[in-house]
């Protein structure tokens, strides 16, 4: 996790779309949300986030193919403390580990 968040910002996510669009509702908890092809608009009150995802070529390690996902961040009417309050939640949800 972050210390802060700008208001736009780009990260690679190492799964697929499908789990991608599973994995976000649990994200954004009670957060409404629409999806409009590989975009979202997501209500986070007072503001908005809109994410958009791009699919990647696989990251290849020797045998191994990880999917890549592109994903795009942009916060509307939220300040510094609201968007590190909601990333914080969302990041732990969209944390995954191996072990």
């Amino acid at each position: 996790m972050q210390s802060s968040y700008a208001e736009s910002f780009e990260r690679e996510m190492g799964c697929t779309e499908a789990e991608w669009l599973g994995w976000l509702p649990a994200a954004i908890g009670s957060c409404s949300w629409r999806q409009e092809g590989a975009a979202a608009s997501v209500d986070v009150p007072p503001g908005t986030l809109r994410l958009r995802w791009e699919v990647r070529p696989p990251r290849v390690i020797a045998l191994m193919r990880m999917p890549v996902l592109r994903v795009g961040f942009a916060f509307s009417g939220l300040s510094a403390e609201q968007r590190h309050t909601f990333m914080k939640r969302f990041d732990l949800y969209m944390q995954r580990g191996g072990g």
